[in-house]
């Protein structure tokens, strides 16, 4: 039995290298340069606009630059052009990670491996990009590992052997590996709470089910609509316990895993609420995010259900200006991103209310967009303006649908052997759901649930190939 799982995991490995290797490619061929260097105004911190898409930054800005001032000591601070002042336009994880990386390389000595762009004789920079995507292609292969580990757990060494090669090879995986978003670092941490979560089903002590909070937690500060990752998760195992351990050690049990997920998140909330005006959570994203995507133009026609970043879906320079506020010494005082976020919500929920019965379509739009069953191909262009290579689209468009429908062959089988370990590898899906139902509808954003579905599709395969029967879980 020994000798066969040690077989297994040298060839849980052996895949995850593969998809290093796939990743690693993907990123020289399709993710170099050269690329204009911009710089920030703050000292030492440039970006390079491979990270936007003609001309024009995207998230991958923000992450790269970001994650480059915290290196340099300024804190989490405003990067993008024409900003200024404390920022969190995203949760933190990623540029928190990143930061590590643009350290590393900043110093001896990495510094000496690093790519640097020189803008003249005397000036010679260098914006970390590539050393961050090569880190995040590393975790991408991780993250082919961890989903092998958590497929044998529910399903057996054939499946995982399935599901790491699935992982390995999936462009929908591999092409966020090779961009510097959110979803690599974010993945992650989400696959490891759902093994936390395996575990914790089976034995669900006080111990384990902290532990599956505190990751819980975690994978709220990488993107903030998994913050519902911790009830959707916790509750559910703690109280399935209550007949055996009683209902007052249930609760505590509950009380244990959400708290841990509290004590992760609250720095972060804590810190935040020290440098803006308005009361601010995971991110002050969450206003600009709901008034782009609650105006005219993606409430109608062929862009509904998408975003708009350009007036008047945002405001112009001027409607900002009109945000600022007078403080105690009769200076006028810019709106920080608390106060333009809230302006964003407040000017949302009023066009919600004026236009309330576009708004569920509008929702199913959005949710129908992410899983590519509203006008896939539109995905095609709009994935462009966030670096996506057009073949890599494709790519991931055509493999979806195959892997979609046997990951739902693999979900009965699933349910009929343990419905509470189908459960675990829905809730994902369900909080990234909610997440673009409230905001717009992008398949980037349904990365949270690829891992899952790329586990029940081995299942599936493993089913079939294995003379139709489920291979025992791996403790």
């Amino acid at each position: 039995m020994k000798r066969r799982a040690d077989a297994t995991m040298r060839l849980l490995l052996a895949t995850a290298v593969l998809g290093l290797g796939v990743r690693v490619a993907y990123v020289a061929i399709a993710e170099r340069g050269p690329c204009t260097i911009r710089y920030h105004g703050l000292e030492g911190v440039y970006h390079s606009e491979c990270t936007g898409h003609a001309g024009v930054a995207n998230d991958q800005v923000y992450y790269n630059s970001a994650a480059n001032a915290l290196a340099t000591g300024h804190g989490f601070t405003a990067t993008l052009p024409g900003q200024s002042g404390p920022a969190a336009d995203h949760p933190p994880l990623t540029v928190a990670v990143l930061s590590a990386v643009s350290f590393a390389f900043d110093h001896a000595p990495l510094q000496w491996i690093a790519d640097r762009t020189r803008l003249s004789p005397h000036i010679v920079v260098q914006t970390n990009v590539r050393e961050q995507r090569y880190f995040l292609a590393l975790m991408g292969a991780l993250v082919v590992l961890l989903i092998g580990l958590l497929t044998r757990s529910l399903a057996g060494d054939r499946a995982a052997i399935i599901a790491a090669l699935i992982a390995a090879l999936y462009p929908n995986l591999w092409v966020n590996d090779g961009l510097i978003f959110s979803e690599t670092l974010t993945n992650v941490v989400v696959v490891t709470a759902l093994i936390l979560a395996v575990r914790a089903w089976r034995q669900p002590t006080f111990g384990r089910i902290a532990w599956l909070g505190a990751a819980c937690g975690l994978a709220a500060l990488g993107r903030a609509e998994l913050g519902l990752l911790a009830p959707l998760l916790v509750i559910p195992i703690a109280w399935s316990a209550r007949r055996a351990a009683g209902n007052g050690v249930a609760l505590r049990r509950i009380g244990a895993g959400l708290v841990a997920a509290v004590i992760v998140v609250a720095p972060w909330v804590i810190y935040n609420n020290t440098r803006f005006h308005d009361l601010t959570f995971i991110s002050t994203n969450d206003g600009l995010a709901m008034g782009a995507s609650n105006c005219d133009p993606v409430y109608h026609g062929t862009s509904i259900g998408l975003t708009d970043l350009t007036p008047p879906c945002t405001f112009t320079d001027a409607e900002i200006a009109q945000l600022a506020t007078v403080d105690s010494s009769g200076h006028h005082r810019p709106a920080d991103q608390s106060e333009v976020s809230a302006a964003y919500r407040s000017r949302a929920v009023h066009y919600m209310r004026l236009h309330w019965k576009r708004v569920p379509l509008v929702v199913v739009a959005r949710v129908a967009r992410t899983w590519s069953l509203w006008h896939p191909i539109d995905m095609i262009s709009y994935n462009e303006g966030e670096s996506r290579v057009r073949f890599v689209s494709w790519a991931g468009l055509v493999t979806f649908y195959p892997l979609a429908l046997t990951a739902i062959a693999g979900g009965v089988l699933l349910w009929r052997r343990n419905r509470r370990h189908l459960w675990l590898l829905v809730v994902p899906a369900i909080a990234l759901t909610v997440g673009v139902a409230i905001t717009y509808g992008q398949v980037r954003f349904r990365s949270a649930a690829e891992p899952s579905l790329v586990v029940l599709a081995a299942i599936a395969v493993g089913w079939l190939v294995g003379g139709r029967e489920l291979d025992a879980p791996v403790a």
